[in-house]
C-alpha cells in the first residue's frame, strides 16, 4: 500500500442504500455482505480518509411495505427511519469488528442507542477518526435518506458524496434492468439530471448538490475496489456535478 497515492478526498459521505445489506436475500440483511461493506470501509478510513455514512432501509421496509399500504405517509416514513437506525447499529457493529471506532448518530432521539445528531459533535468525532453513521434520515417525514445524505454532506463539509448502486456500474439514459439498449452516462452535470429525471438522487437532494457545488460519484457496490478507487482519484462510475458536462482534455492518466 506503501505506492498508493494520496487519498484525493480528505472526508467522504457513503450513501448505501438498505438493498446493498441485503446481498442476495429478498428482505433483511446478509451478514457477509454488511462484512464485505464494512472491510471496503475500513480501506480508504486506514488510508486517513475521514468517513461518514447515510444508510437507508429498504432491506427491512420491503418486509413491512405491504402492512403500510394506506397509513398515513408521516407514519410510514416514521416507521422507515427507525428501520434506518436498526441498519446503522448492524454496521456499527461489522465496523468495529474491522477496528473502526463508530459512532451512530440519529436525527430521532433514540439515546439509549445512538447519539443524538448534534452538528459539531459529529465533526469532532470525524476529526478523531471515527467512522460516523447518521441514522433516521433528517427526522423529518416527506424526505428521503437522498435528501438526508445531501443535507449531512453539506452540514460536516464532505468534498463528495460516494453514491453506491446495486449490480449497475453507475447512471444510466434509462432502467437497464427494463431496457436492454439503456446507455451508461459517465458524467453529468446535477441540472442535467433533474431536468431528465434520471434516477441518481432525488430532486430535493440533488437541488442541494447543485445549489452548493457538490460532487456525487455513482458506482457499483459489487466491486470492493471501487470505494478506494474513487477515493485515488480514479474515474469509476458516474460523476455528477457542476462542471461534468463542460469538455474537458483526455484522461491520461494510466
Amino acid at each position: 500500500m506503501g505506492d498508493q497515492p494520496e487519498p484525493r478526498f480528505r472526508r467522504i459521505l457513503l450513501k448505501l442504500s438498505g438493498e446493498a445489506l441485503m446481498g442476495d436475500l429478498d428482505f433483511g440483511t446478509d451478514p457477509g455482505q454488511v462484512e464485505r461493506i464494512a472491510r471496503q470501509i475500513g480501506v480508504v478510513r486506514d488510508r486517513g480518509v475521514e468517513v461518514a455514512i447515510v444508510v437507508g432501509a429498504g432491506n427491512i421496509y420491503r418486509g413491512i411495505d405491504g402492512a403500510a399500504q394506506g397509513m398515513d405517509r408521516a407514519t410510514g416514513d416514521y416507521m422507515g427511519m427507525m428501520a434506518t437506525v436498526l441498519n446503522a447499529l448492524t454496521l456499527q457493529d461489522a465496523l468495529e469488528k474491522h477496528g473502526q471506532f463508530t459512532r451512530v448518530m440519529s436525527a430521532i432521539d433514540v439515546r439509549e442507542v445512538a447519539e443524538p445528531y448534534i452538528r459539531r459533535r459529529a465533526m469532532r468525532h470525524l476529526e478523531k477518526g471515527r467512522v460516523v453513521i447518521f441514522a433516521a434520515g433528517t427526522g423529518n417525514p416527506f424526505f428521503t435518506p437522498d435528501t438526508a445524505a445531501a443535507l449531512r454532506s453539506l452540514e460536516i463539509h464532505a468534498e463528495a458524496i460516494l453514491m453506491a448502486k446495486n449490480g449497475v456500474e453507475g447512471v444510466y439514459d434509462a432502467d437497464p434492468s427494463v431496457d436492454s439498449n439503456a446507455e451508461f452516462i459517465p458524467e453529468i452535470t446535477h441540472l442535467e439530471a433533474i431536468e431528465r429525471g434520471l434516477k441518481v438522487m432525488d430532486s430535493t437532494a440533488l437541488s442541494l448538490c447543485m445549489d452548493n457545488d457538490l460532487p456525487i460519484h455513482v458506482f457499483n457496490m459489487a466491486d470492493e475496489r471501487n470505494i478506494d478507487r474513487i477515493v485515488s482519484g480514479e474515474k469509476v462510475g458516474t460523476l455528477v456535478s457542476s462542471e461534468a458536462s463542460r469538455p474537458t482534455a483526455p484522461d491520461t492518466r494510466s
